[in-house]
C-alpha cells in the first residue's frame, strides 16, 4: 500500500472512530463540516419543552449544545464509541452536564445502554454508515423510543449531482424496510441542504402508537 493509501485509510478510520491527537482534531473539524445538515435536523427535530433526546454519534457535541440553547428541554442525551470526542462533547456541555441536562455515554449503537421507551425522540447525524450491525441497530432504537416518537437519520447520498448507488442502497433497500417492519409509520426519505457540495438527505419515521 502507497504511503498516500495509507495516510487516506488513516483519515476514514478517523471519522469512523477518532482517537487520539488527530481524533479531536477530526472531531471539531466535523463539527465545522457539517453545520448545515445540523442545523436542518435540529429544524426537522421539532424541539419541545418537555422532550427526552438521544443523539447516536454525537461526536463533539456540537448539536447537543444548539438544542440546549433553543430550548429547555428535559434532558438531551449524547452516545458515540469514541473515548476521544465525548471528552471533547464533554467539555463543550460541562455546564450543561453539571446541571444534569446532559449526558454524554460512550458504547457501541448495536447495544444501548438505556431502558425502555426513555427516549421521544432518537437522531443521528453521519454515524449510520458506520453502524456495523444495522438491524440490531435499528432493533435498539425501536426498543429506547416512546410510543410516537420520533427518529431522524441524517446522511449524505451523494455530490456534485452525482447519486452514490451504494448509499441509496442502503437507505431504500434496507433502512427503510427495517423501519417499516418494526412497524415505523410515516417513514419517507427527505431532501435538505447540499454541504460543500454533498447532498444531504434524511430518513425520518414514527414510532406506532400501538408498539
Amino acid at each position: 500500500m502507497r504511503f498516500i493509501d495509507k495516510v487516506k485509510n488513516c483519515i476514514d478510520k478517523q471519522y469512523g472512530r477518532p482517537k487520539g491527537l488527530i481524533g479531536t482534531y477530526i472531531g471539531e473539524k466535523m463539527v465545522q463540516q457539517h453545520k448545515p445538515e445540523t442545523l436542518w435536523t435540529i429544524e426537522l427535530l421539532n424541539v419541545n419543552k418537555n422532550d427526552h433526546i438521544l443523539e447516536l454519534g454525537c461526536g463533539s457535541g456540537y448539536a447537543m449544545k444548539l438544542i440546549l440553547e433553543q430550548k429547555q428541554v428535559d434532558q438531551v442525551v449524547g452516545f458515540d464509541i469514541s473515548p476521544t470526542v465525548i471528552r471533547t462533547a464533554k467539555i463543550r456541555n460541562k455546564k450543561a452536564l453539571n446541571e444534569g441536562k446532559v449526558k454524554i455515554v460512550q458504547g457501541t449503537v448495536k447495544k444501548l445502554p438505556f431502558e425502555d421507551e426513555v427516549f421521544n425522540k432518537v437522531f443521528s447525524i453521519h454515524s449510520i454508515y458506520f453502524w456495523e450491525d444495522l438491524s440490531d441497530t435499528i432493533s435498539e432504537i425501536d426498543r429506547v423510543l416512546s410510543r410516537s416518537g420520533k427518529l431522524i437519520l441524517t446522511l449524505s447520498d451523494g455530490k456534485n449531482g452525482e447519486t452514490w448507488e451504494g448509499i441509496r442502497d442502503l437507505i431504500e433497500g434496507k433502512v427503510i424496510p427495517l423501519l417499516k417492519g418494526k412497524g415505523f409509520i410515516d417513514v419517507e426519505l427527505i431532501k435538505g441542504p447540499n454541504s460543500r457540495e454533498y447532498h444531504t438527505v434524511a430518513v425520518i419515521g414514527k414510532k406506532s402508537s400501538y408498539n
